[in-house]
């Protein structure tokens, strides 16, 4: 069977979110108890999160609703003042949002023609002549490990030999994905050998003012990346190197921002990795990991329904016979899988209600009605050599206030992951210490052995962590991060 070209996925609403930076560095903020907007807030949470909902767009500006995380809309009433709420006519509630040259908004009231602004606590909308009061600086609010794909190019970002590409048509390995650093108005961009793209075309070992890049922010989850000089990054020569330039072609420099997929290979109780073999069928056929072996988790955390996309670009299905083949097409019942998890171990059922397994010739089937051993596999991820966790109050990280290891930071820890069996991993913090766990159930990032943390998917981007207590990893609203839940709740759930 011939391979398919890699489709790329429409955004999801949660990579097209921002929150809005006034002139003062705080965040437009939903106040759900008093029914106000505020900007006072000094991080970017689920209060300070906006969708962007467009109803006509151009290149210079767009006519657009913000809505909260709660499904409420901001509202501009008639004497200036801002809320939230649901709109009473067709108008309400519509700004007409310009994009300026310095990668700043503003909100103009479609009705008023008032210009959104706040004076560093309150936010209201009263004056019609434009000034910086009024600019709004965008950031993204999706988890700031990303991919980067460029619609022109049709192929997505990758580091490689101290450079960027924009060469890769499918985006499974590690190197396409980034981390994206924010920090005083400017981000930068880390990639998964910790090194940071700069502006002379080369990777830096740490972040500086060379490494710093504004963006430009549109709706639909597009951005572009410049130096604030005239400067823009974009894919150059028959190579497509990712630099600094000043003449893209049209769109050239445009990149589609999401939230970096997760990919994942799977082993038999024979240690044979699940591999896509004579095109589409499917086997325990390889001991080495070859691209073959690679499959892109998507998962229905509603459902606990996973499907399976290999890098020919279809999805594994059962089919005729109970045989599982790599032939299916994303919207086909056949290729959802329900899944149940035993230590780290995954067990995958058909639609069918039968367990995949290995049949005696080496294929994966869907033949057994009871799960046993050789129903179970085990499950790496291909693509994550670590881990950035996102709960409900914030990222996981170390705090200079703290000794204790927090759960409600702006900036995340990277937490490195060394495997030592199916499932099973090891913490490893910055430097080279192991997490530690305290007898309150508490973390510190200094240990000195390497304790057993067992991590089990719930979703395309979501996953729960039994810490080595017996207890599931919950983020609580104090901001310590704790061990102490059995049962798997919403503050158990991250996003990672």
């Amino acid at each position: 069977m011939d391979e398919v070209e890699w489709i790329h996925r429409h955004p999801k609403a949660e990579d097209l979110r921002v929150g809005l930076i006034n002139w003062a560095g705080t965040y437009l903020t939903f106040e759900a108890c008093k029914n106000t907007v505020t900007a006072t807030a000094k991080s970017l949470g689920r209060r300070q999160t906006w969708e962007i909902l467009v109803s006509n767009e151009h290149e210079t500006q767009a006519v657009v609703r913000l809505k909260s995380v709660q499904g409420l809309y901001l509202l501009c009433e008639c004497d200036g003042t801002v809320c939230y709420g649901r709109p009473r006519t067709s108008h309400h509630g519509c700004f007409l949002l310009h994009f300026h040259r310095n990668s700043k908004w503003t909100l103009q009231c479609l009705i008023s023609g008032r210009y959104l602004e706040s004076n560093g606590k309150d936010v209201f909308c009263t004056s019609r002549i434009l000034s910086a009061y009024h600019m709004w600086t965008p950031r993204p609010a999706l988890h700031v490990h990303v991919i980067l794909y460029s619609p022109i190019h049709r192929c997505y970002a990758r580091a490689a030999m101290g450079r960027i590409w924009v060469d890769a048509a499918v985006p499974c390995l590690e190197e396409c994905g980034f981390l994206l650093h924010f920090r005083d108005g400017c981000y930068h961009l880390e990639t998964s050998t910790h090194h940071f793209l700069s502006h002379v075309d080369q990777l830096f070992s740490q972040p500086s003012p060379q490494t710093a890049f504004r963006m430009q922010v549109r709706p639909g989850g597009l951005v572009a990346l410049c130096d604030g000089e005239g400067g823009v990054l974009y894919p150059q020569g028959t190579h497509l190197l990712l630099g600094l330039g000043c003449n893209p072609a049209r769109g050239e420099e445009w990149f589609i921002l999401q939230h970096c997929p997760v990919w994942v290979s799977l082993r038999s109780k024979t240690r044979r990795f699940i591999s896509v073999i004579y095109d589409d069928k499917v086997g325990a056929a390889s001991e080495r990991l070859t691209p073959t072996s690679l499959f892109q988790f998507e998962c229905d955390s509603e459902s606990s329904t996973v499907q399976l996309r290999s890098a020919n670009g279809y999805y594994l299905a059962q089919r005729r016979h109970r045989a599982v083949m790599a032939d299916g097409h994303p919207l086909e019942s056949d290729t959802f899988f329900r899944m149940h998890w035993n230590c780290g171990r995954i067990i995958l059922q058909s639609c069918s209600g039968r367990f995949l397994g290995i049949a005696t010739n080496g294929l994966l089937m869907a033949n057994a009605t009871l799960p046993g051993p050789n129903e179970e596999f085990g499950i790496l991820f291909a693509n994550r050599p670590f881990l950035v966790l996102r709960g409900r109050y914030g990222y996981v990280g170390s705090s200079s206030g703290h000794d204790l290891i927090r759960c409600n930071q702006d900036q995340p820890d990277r937490i490195h992951l060394l495997p030592c069996r199916q499932g099973i991993y090891h913490f490893q913090a910055h430097g080279g210490s192991f997490w530690s766990i305290t007898s309150f159930g508490t973390f510190r990032p200094w240990g000195k052995f390497a304790l057993n943390f067992c991590i089990e998917l719930q979703g395309s981007n979501l996953l729960t962590v039994l810490a080595p207590n017996g207890f599931y990893m919950r983020a609580d609203q104090s901001g310590t991060l704790l061990a102490d839940s059995e049962d798997i709740t919403k503050e158990c759930i991250w996003e990672f």
